[in-house]
């Protein structure tokens, strides 16, 4: 299987931006404990704040990768143009969010994307992201 994990805005600074909500744990470092946690899958990473930066990597990658998996940042609440983008993709996209938006300030309750994706997982830290995996694998089968 070939995942593409994408995050949106203001995602690189894992580690570093409110640990409170997000943890202290940086991606990168959490992207090699899942491809070590699925070493026979191909799992590809991409961050851009631009958000045509996002729909064009997710262009290039949804026709031909078995899966994408998006945290879209806070583009989830605004982007009718990733919605669009991701109904014109030949592969399921998961919805991901690390904090449980429920939780969190009232316009963080309406995905943009939502009803677009195949389903959302949200509040279970980074861990959010190998559940996605796990959703894509079933999915697949």
């Amino acid at each position: 299987m070939k995942i593409q994990i994408i995050n949106g805005p203001n995602l690189n600074l894992l580690g570093t931006r409110e640990p409170g909500i997000y943890g202290s744990s940086t991606f990168d470092s959490y992207l090699e404990e899942l491809r070590a946690q699925y070493p026979d899958m191909q799992i590809d990473y991409y961050q851009s704040n631009i958000e045509g930066c996002l729909i064009d990597k997710m262009q290039q990658t949804g026709f031909s990768y078995d899966g994408i998996v998006l945290n879209a940042g806070a583009y989830t609440h605004t982007s009718v143009a990733l919605q669009d983008c991701i109904r014109s993709l030949r592969c399921p996209v998961v919805e991901v969010h690390i904090s449980n938006v429920h939780k969190r300030e009232e316009f963080r309750h309406k995905s943009m994307i939502s009803c677009a994706c195949l389903g959302v997982i949200a509040g279970f830290g980074l861990d959010s992201y190998r559940l996605a995996i796990e959703a894509l694998t079933r999915h697949k089968q």
